[in-house]
């Protein structure tokens, strides 16, 4: 499929064996182990509560039932944060594949059946993007052009944005060299099945997106650092200015002294 649809320049173009690993963000995984941890303690408890505590027979069965599931899955999502620590998106050029950390299965696309687009937050992702993250959020979808699930990567996913962006990089690279986005017996989302609909002019793009805020935040701590120094140069300017006053009134109190000694 790759010859009918790739262009093999391209192809031999990319890296041909290793593997890139892009790990998941910090914070998520140490806020997933947390997290996991204080709902497993709470679990246990559950689970001691229904034994000791509950006299009712039913409620002890539901105590211990949900403590159990509430244990199990924190131990779950507890050692997930290890997985993912590992990687949260690979692209391996050994197999040929895109692959992804997805729950707790590892799914891996191969390079003639992906498509790499930009995508976008669902609604409750951009009320949470638009009311507590300062830093904008942009999305990257994984898609395996032959299946009807596709999956989508965001840049607060992973470790750091500079990650973000060489990640959609290779994959945009990967999805032009190899050309599965042009197959016809691709599964089809609603708004490709008008192929001669135009594009949305007012499309985002990304790149420039991305740059615009980094510009942003090196011209925030550019102001910081200028703002700082400013501080250290009045700073100690007024400690010179002060030393001099010291060292004026000192001369002018020796210059008195042989006056006074003159005078008895």
């Amino acid at each position: 499929m790759a010859d009918e649809l790739g262009n093999n320049e391209l192809i031999a173009k990319l890296p041909q064996e290793g593997v890139h690993c892009y790990p998941a963000n910090p914070s998520k995984i140490t806020t997933n182990r947390v997290v996991s941890a204080i709902f497993f303690v709470i679990g246990i408890a559950l689970v001691v509560f229904g034994l000791i505590k509950a006299s009712d027979t039913i409620l002890k069965i539901v105590f211990i039932a949900v403590g159990a599931l509430c244990a199990l899955i924190s131990v779950l999502v507890f050692a997930q944060s290890f997985l993912i620590a590992k990687f949260r998106v690979a692209v391996d050029y050994n197999e040929k594949n895109v692959v992804l950390r997805y729950r707790y299965s590892k799914i891996a696309i191969p390079f003639e059946n992906f498509d790499g687009r930009d995508g976008s937050p669902d609604q409750a992702e951009a009320l949470i993007n638009k009311n507590f993250k300062k830093d904008s959020v942009f999305y990257l979808v994984l898609d395996d052009v032959f299946e009807d699930a596709c999956y989508q990567t965001s840049s607060s996913d992973l470790e750091s944005i500079d990650d973000f962006k060489k990640l959609r990089e290779e994959c945009f690279q990967i999805a032009e060299a190899y050309g599965a986005r042009n197959s016809e017996d691709k599964v089809k989302f609603y708004y490709e099945k008008d192929e001669e609909k135009p594009k949305d002019k007012g499309s985002t793009d990304v790149d420039a997106m991305i740059e615009e805020v980094k510009a942003e935040k090196k011209a925030d701590e550019e102001a910081e650092a200028a703002a700082r120094a400013a501080a250290e140069e009045a700073r100690i300017a007024a400690e010179e200015a002060a030393k001099e006053a010291e060292a004026e009134t000192e001369e002018a109190e020796e210059s008195e002294e042989p006056e006074d000694k003159a005078e008895e």
